[in-house]
């Protein structure tokens, strides 16, 4: 017997972890979406993984997709990441900033131009698989989530 999909947010909710923006350029627009379940998975090749719910808008998009971006935000992008998980800011301005006709957020801490190079449904959710072609990073401190809340370092 499994736990329910409660009991096991609630759980998984006591792993810190940091926040990230998910950005692609669809029928010539920028999409993002706020994720937070992105991990590293290898250093050679280099490859990162993002999961996206299947119900999910972005998630049709991703699949259409050969590139997305991966912007790690800052203590400073709260409103950004609460803007691209639902909850829209019509009078939020959205720092966008282009790499080679990938939409990117300005002012993140990290930013990730992937090739996607596989993508596996895993239960609810797909894991897009993407090969780093492009990285930048600042020392700023990162946007954390943890129990539900976004926190600092400190």
């Amino acid at each position: 017997m499994s736990v329910s999909p409660h009991e096991f947010r609630e759980t998984l909710g006591r792993f810190a972890s940091g926040v990230t923006i998910v950005t692609i350029s669809h029928d010539g627009e920028r999409r993002g979406m706020t994720a937070s379940a992105f991990v590293s998975v290898s250093l050679t090749p280099p490859l990162i993984l993002v999961s996206v719910a299947a119900s999910a808008t972005m998630h049709n998009r991703m699949q259409g997709s050969e590139r997305f971006g991966v912007n790690v935000l800052s203590t400073a992008q709260r409103a950004l990441s609460r803007h691209f998980s639902g909850k829209p800011d019509e009078g939020l301005s959205v720092p966008w900033m282009d790499h080679e006709g990938l939409p990117l957020i300005g002012g993140a801490v990290a930013q990730l131009v992937c090739r996607k190079v596989e993508a596996h449904v895993a239960g609810d959710h797909t894991l897009f698989i993407g090969e780093v072609e492009y990285s930048r990073y600042t020392d700023d401190d990162p946007l954390l989530y943890f129990r539900g809340e976004y926190h600092e370092l400190g």
